[in-house]
């Protein structure tokens, strides 16, 4: 009996699924020669996306806005959490929630459970302006992509065997009987490319998502398509803040590495992905199930 063909890994048709998109509007080469992700002005930044580009068969396009390829970077993004992640229900089980914030209003991350006293927060800071000069700025944090657990009924709880009642874990966190708000899983910073002059954004943020919690840290990581190691060093190296990195085309980037020869590119990045401070792209939805 002819047995089955096995079917493609999930990762494998997300992630091919996640270069899709980025080649249909945001990953390209203009007719200049420099990929979207490039910074034109630096020579190896143009041979390492151009390597990337072409090993992920990208044509010719016009260079897109700033603003609008980050914006288009963060809606990918979220499509590749909700389909990669999602469909992991035996490894996490849970009603869970993908959605990209961006630029929504600051006090978005007030409606998880960790951060809810930071709406108090705002209004003292909106109706004082004493206190709104003693507190600054240092409590608004508006992640690009959110993964959301939501609560569960006492039901679910109880299922297969009896765990709680109405007498007891009256203060848990997950319990939707105890009228608290959905958990904040995971805060994913999107970046399309890490300019120096921004370089430092995504440890802001997840400086600010540490200092400001209520209970349970959430998965703090960045995901980018900067080509140039020594930026991506900029945010990967050291530990404390960000969980890890996540590289859209890790694999390609280190293809294109070693093929231009530049042993400090090399060493920086051996550097990041052997202290497990780099990831694929494809990583990530195994890391958000731990």
């Amino acid at each position: 009996m002819k047995k089955p063909a096995l079917t493609e890994p999930l990762l494998h048709r997300t992630r091919a699924a996640f270069h899709a998109r980025l080649l249909n509007g945001v990953l390209g080469i203009s007719s200049d020669g420099i990929p979207s992700n490039a910074d034109a002005s630096n020579p190896l930044s143009v041979r390492l996306a151009r390597s990337i580009a072409l090993q992920l068969k990208s044509g010719i396009s016009a260079r897109l806005k700033g603003q609008t390829s980050g914006s288009k970077f963060e809606s990918i993004t979220e499509e590749f959490v909700k389909e990669s992640f999602l469909p992991l229900q035996h490894l996490r089980p849970g009603e869970w929630e993908v959605r990209k914030v961006g630029n929504r209003a600051r006090s978005a991350i007030a409606e998880f459970e960790q951060y809810a006293h930071l709406a108090t927060l705002e209004k003292l800071a909106k109706s004082n302006p004493e206190f709104a000069a003693v507190l600054g700025s240092d409590y608004t944090i508006t992640p690009d992509v959110i993964l959301i657990r939501h609560l569960e009924e006492d039901a679910a709880i109880n299922s297969p065997n009896p765990v709680v009642d109405m007498s007891i874990a009256r203060r848990a966190a997950l319990r939707a009987v105890n009228g608290g708000k959905p958990l904040l899983h995971a805060s994913i910073s999107a970046k399309w490319t890490i300019r120096s002059d921004r370089s430092q954004n995504s440890r802001s943020e997840a400086l600010n998502l540490m200092r400001n919690r209520k209970g349970h840290l959430p998965h703090i990581v960045v995901v980018t398509g900067e080509p140039l190691p020594s930026r991506l060093s900029s945010i990967a190296l050291g530990t404390g803040d960000i969980d890890c990195v996540y590289h859209f085309a890790l694999p390609e980037l280190q293809r294109a590495v070693e093929e231009c020869g530049e042993s400090s590119a090399a060493d920086t990045l051996s550097i990041m992905v052997d202290g497990k401070r780099l990831k694929d792209i494809s990583d990530l939805p195994l890391d958000l199930a731990v």
